[in-house]
């Protein structure tokens, strides 16, 4: 007898459904969130039919955490099903929005049953390849939030010491974001404090910032360019923004540190999977934008049917709405933002690439 479960979960407990082919509810049961609710879940499977030649699939609403994790290594096929697509399923079956724990589960039970082969599984990734996602995901959001502290930081410069901002700007690539601007704004996290700084001191704050060449000419001009005259807050407000300033230093100091130690976790990892070498050949992938990639397309195989729908998952295939004479070619917003954002990085990184070191010619066989 063919078998379907659904699962809702939640933070402390998980209510579970297993229905048969026709629909029929088999068995139901609520779970807690550890070792003794996941044992509960294996028993209801078992008493249900569940075995090692057919297991029960699983379908739920998120594609990680413990439960999930757990559920994936007895072997049996699990189904990640987006929430607004099981609310547009329950409308199915009722549409007076009424809603229970119980019912959601019979809900993703009844998902399996009538349109499994429209769902994908989740992919049979290597335990490697699951740790790579874990880091360059977190490497990505290390950048975005040092993106977002340093832009924090910067609004507050511009409101009392835009001078900061215009000395420092056009001397370093990274802006405020850079190790050597950020040891000077912390000794000097106001005009008051910058107007009294000294060479030495200046120097030695770029010499802890990892700065080796020009130092001293450079904290010269740096000191002179402080000190120009400049429009000031009132000296209480002055001070108040200064101690703001701080606390916005140090979350955009914790944010640079994530970003450099996660990039180097990540590569770390990335080097170690068999896929490495095919993933860094193409131009414009690198070990932080390859083991991107690696982590959202993972190693399995059978993940995608053709091109087509890799394109569609990465978010570069046009969304076609077509009634009638009427034909909308638009651009494909639901996506993986992730794979998208690494696809446009790729993209440019390569063209740089091909414009500056153009292809040769192919000198061996085994090259061409």
């Amino acid at each position: 007898m063919k078998l379907f479960c659904g699962i809702d979960w939640a933070e402390a407990h998980h209510d579970v459904a297993i229905i048969d082919a026709d629909g029929h509810l088999v068995a139901k049961k609520r779970i807690t969130d550890d070792p003794a609710g996941f044992a509960e879940l294996v028993e209801v499977l078992t008493a249900a039919g569940d075995g090692a030649e057919d297991p029960i699939p699983v379908a739920i609403e998120t594609p990680r955490g413990l439960l999930v994790s757990a559920l994936r290594a007895t072997g049996r096929a699990v189904y990640a099903i987006n929430p607004l697509a099981v609310a547009r399923y329950r409308e199915r079956h009722s549409v007076a929005r009424s809603k229970s724990d119980h019912a959601d589960a019979m809900t993703l039970a009844h998902i399996l049953r009538v349109d499994a082969h429209l769902h994908r599984q989740l992919p049979k990734d290597s335990e490697l390849c699951q740790a790579i996602a874990v880091l360059a995901r977190a490497h990505q959001d290390a950048i975005w939030a040092r993106t977002k502290a340093h832009h924090q930081l910067r609004s507050v410069l511009r409101e009392f010491y835009p001078t900061f901002l215009a000395v420092f700007t056009d001397r370093f690539a990274l802006g405020i974001s850079s190790p050597e601007v950020r040891a000077v704004l912390g000794i000097a996290p106001t005009p008051a404090a910058a107007a009294k700084l000294s060479v030495s001191r200046i120097a030695a704050a770029l010499r802890r910032a990892g700065r080796s060449r020009n130092i001293d000419p450079t904290a010269v001009e740096l000191k002179a360019a402080l000190r120009k005259p400049q429009l000031r807050q009132p000296l209480v407000v002055e001070t108040a923004m200064g101690r703001q300033t701080l606390a916005l230093l140090a979350a955009l100091n914790t944010a640079c540190a994530s970003v450099m130690d996660l990039g180097q976790a990540a590569a770390e990892a990335f080097q170690q999977h068999p896929d490495y070498a095919v993933i860094t050949s193409f131009p414009g992938l690198a070990d932080s934008t390859g083991a991107r990639v690696l982590a959202e397309i993972g190693d399995d195989r059978g993940r995608f049917v053709d091109a087509r729908a890799l394109k569609a998952y990465a978010g570069s295939a046009p969304v076609t709405r077509a009634s009638g004479r009427s034909i909308c070619i638009s651009h494909r917003r639901i996506k993986n933002d992730r794979l998208a954002n690494t696809g446009w990085v790729w993209a440019f990184a390569a063209a740089t690439h091909l414009r500056t070191r153009p292809p040769a010619l192919p000198t061996s066989p085994r090259t061409r």
